[in-house]
């Protein structure tokens, strides 16, 4: 049984819909996936306090889901993993840390320390993504992430940032259709 793809956007999204997800979203659809692509409560600033009760509450992310977390969404992503069952994520540009950004600060994700373990033994596939030119994101903190989470796969690219400008993502679609089918 083809998982649910449930999508979880950054911060500072205004829609869901931006760059490469509404793409990902009707080719998912096309391939026989059911998928929850939305816009988050507080989309803003991204508040965990919202956006974790939102995919426990709303969304109902289980053990069936796949969760594919971009920027902030991939740090929700695995939060909700310390605590949740779910089949696998996607951590499309992630962060370990706030960066000394105050909007990430206020996200309220960097507040306690991170369970790892936990993350890994709630899925059975972690995917980490990420550009070798990210502006946002120093490589380090891909490599704390790698380093930690120990990721089934790991699609390092180069020049494509923080995958903003990208209006297709067949690579991420690839991965996914070769190991959720």
């Amino acid at each position: 049984m083809k998982p649910r793809i449930v999508y979880i956007h950054g911060n500072g999204a205004s829609h869901w819909s931006f760059a490469w997800a509404k793409w990902l979203k009707e080719e998912l659809e096309k391939a026989g996936y059911e998928t929850f692509f939305e816009t988050m409560p507080d989309s803003v600033i991204a508040r965990g306090k919202f956006w974790l009760p939102f995919l426990e509450n709303h969304v109902k992310v289980g053990e069936h889901d796949v969760l594919v977390g971009w920027s902030s969404g991939a740090i929700a992503a695995m939060r909700y993993a310390e605590t949740h069952k779910i089949k696998g994520s996607v951590l499309v540009g992630p962060s370990s840390s706030d960066l000394g950004d105050e909007l990430e600060k206020q996200s309220g994700y960097f507040d306690e320390p991170w369970q790892w373990q936990k993350i890994k033994e709630n899925q059975q596939n972690i995917a980490l993504v990420y550009s070798d030119d990210d502006p946002f994101i120093p490589q380090e903190q891909f490599q704390i992430i790698e380093r930690e989470l120990q990721p089934d796969q790991v699609l390092k690219f180069s020049g494509r940032g923080h995958f903003i400008e990208e209006k297709t993502f067949p690579e991420l679609l690839g991965y996914i259709l070769k190991t959720y089918q």
